[in-house]
């Protein structure tokens, strides 16, 4: 174990990302327990108010983000103590503001609601895609190439390229998921492009308006693959996170 660490993670100058990918795992995990805590009134844990105002973790994760993320850039040596103790000061920060992705994008504490499921997708994508790189993917295909190709400049702008246009493929046709990974491993972009669109993306609202058989597979397609994942992804993020509330407060905007 020791050996593979120093030759995939230490030398190849990886350990800070790995550091970042734990520290973002752990605070996540750290969090969602102390927010299940407070939320069930048990512990010694409580909101943190100042003068009446509930200061959402979101907060200190933007700061020590930001701090993380100059101190990496300032470090001179990736295999230094600097550039370690950064990567932990940032993972720490993105995992506690990731925890309230939600609440960015709705503006709302929607944090035990439905929408608050989003935050938990964001984290475990996040997670995945870093645990991609530190695996030793490079985005795009680069990493499929041989040290000839490398070489060449057109080979590598046309892989980019190509790697590219399929994972914007992809997202146009309602996979977000499969674009992103795609991003980093280029068949799963692939895979995303060729099959059918969801029956609400763009791409389907183009292509399909004239086909209606090719719309009404998308539709069918989209039905089994949601009936098949919906359950298991839905009990996964309760038992992760805990259940939403069942009378959530309405959001701005919604009825």
């Amino acid at each position: 174990m020791g050996h593979w660490l120093e030759r995939n993670i230490i030398e190849p100058g990886k350990l800070p990302l790995l550091l970042a990918l734990a520290a973002f795992v752990l605070t996540f995990l750290i969090t969602r327990v102390i927010t299940r805590l407070i939320r069930a009134g048990r512990g010694p844990f409580g909101n943190v108010k100042a003068g009446g105002l509930h200061i959402h973790h979101v907060v200190p994760g933007v700061i020590l983000t930001v701090v993380g993320g100059f101190g990496a850039v300032a470090a001179a040596d990736r295999h230094g103590f600097e550039a370690a103790f950064a990567a932990v000061v940032f993972g720490v920060g993105a995992g506690l503001v990731l925890d309230e992705f939600a609440l960015i994008l709705h503006l709302a504490d929607v944090y035990w609601t439905e929408e608050g499921r989003k935050s938990i997708e964001v984290v475990v994508v996040t997670a995945a895609l870093v645990g991609l790189l530190l695996a030793g993917f490079a985005p795009f295909g680069v990493n499929d190439l041989s040290q000839e190709e490398l070489q060449d400049r057109g080979t590598v702008i046309v892989t980019i390229a190509v790697n590219f246009v399929c994972a914007l493929v992809a997202l146009s046709k309602g996979k977000l998921r499969t674009a992103l990974f795609g991003v980093i491993v280029p068949v799963v972009a692939l895979v995303g492009a060729i099959r059918l669109a969801r029956p609400a993306s763009p791409w389907a609202r183009h292509f399909y308006r004239k086909r209606p058989r090719a719309r009404a597979r998308a539709t069918l397609r989209a039905y089994r693959h949601d009936r098949r994942w919906a359950g298991p992804s839905r009990t996964l993020q309760n038992w992760i996170a805990g259940k939403p509330d069942s009378n959530p407060p309405s959001l701005p905007g919604h009825h």
